[in-house]
């Protein structure tokens, strides 16, 4: 097996080497230097023990992944890099249908970035922070094709639970997508990062969380979610990736208004070219049936 090594991707250097999992084919692209060994690189990875994030592209799909392909991170199509490939990234921006121009919002996990770029195309008038703790994470920024800091948006490469715990942003709007190996991040509990967001939000401020994986190991967290912002949450499912999104509220006086939603609903879709009429529905949906109630248990 031969590899390109010391390949150029806008500025980065990328290790790449041909697919090494049987199922999927493509190419493989790494941050590792150029004197790695492919025949090693390419066995780590199909045994699962390669412990860094790494991307597989195939078909004008690049998608990443950290150390095993069971979750997948994020997902980009070549010639549309700023659209919301996963479902569960377009589910994750109905928190417009409760607040359609944030002055200010913060992403904690960064991924391939595609939430952070769609909202930086779409929102103009927020201004946008991305947390992300790993460095190679960052460092295929370009690859997925990031827009570079400026007066509106920036990434900081930090741990996510000492940046709630410092943070003085007051964002409107917060997206948690933070995963380890096993799914949603067990550090986020055995720390304030829960209530640090609460208290961190603006007073009318939204709180979205990506949820996926054995409900054993996320209950948890919504238990907790539930006990920092006093049961003010709004559950949906997002079937075509078996995920769920919390959208938890600051406001303890908030009630959605439903009837009034459908027209701002279907505005959004023509704006943005997503389905919020279905957001909509599956939010109202989840509240009657008190579903991020019954995710605890």
């Amino acid at each position: 097996m031969r590899s390109s090594v010391g390949k150029r991707a806008t500025g980065t250097s990328i290790y790449e080497l041909p697919s090494p999992f049987a199922d999927e084919p493509g190419k493989v692209l790494l941050i590792e230097p150029a004197w790695q060994d492919a025949d090693a690189l390419a066995e780590s990875l199909r045994c699962g023990d390669y412990s860094k994030p790494f991307v597989l592209e195939h078909d004008g799909l690049r998608s990443l992944y950290f150390g095993s392909l069971r979750f997948q991170q994020s997902a980009m199509r070549v010639d549309r890099p700023y659209a919301l490939d996963v479902a569960y990234t377009q589910g994750m921006m109905a928190f417009m249908l409760f607040n359609p121009r944030p002055r200010s919002l913060c992403l904690y996990g960064l991924g391939g970035g595609s939430l952070a770029k769609f909202c930086y195309r779409h929102l103009p008038g927020c201004d946008i922070t991305a947390v992300e703790l790993d460095e190679d994470v960052v460092a295929f920024r370009e690859l997925f094709e990031l827009p570079a800091d400026d007066a509106r948006f920036r990434i900081e490469c930090c741990d996510a639970i000492e940046h709630a715990a410092a943070c003085t942003l007051r964002p409107d709007v917060v997206l948690v997508d933070l995963f380890d190996a096993n799914g949603v991040a067990g550090a986020l509990l055995e720390s304030d990062f829960y209530r640090d967001l609460h208290r961190g939000l603006s007073g009318s401020g939204i709180m979205v969380m990506n949820l996926a994986g054995d409900k054993a190991d996320y209950a948890r967290h919504v238990a907790r979610l539930a006990e920092v912002f006093d049961e003010h949450m709004i559950a949906m499912s997002v079937r075509e990736d078996g995920n769920y999104l919390l959208f938890a509220f600051r406001n303890p006086a908030f009630a959605p208004r439903w009837k009034w939603m459908s027209t701002q609903a279907r505005e959004l879709a023509d704006r943005m070219d997503l389905d919020f009429p279905q957001f909509a529905q599956l939010l109202e949906r989840g509240q009657t049936l008190r579903l991020a109630q019954r995710m605890r248990a």
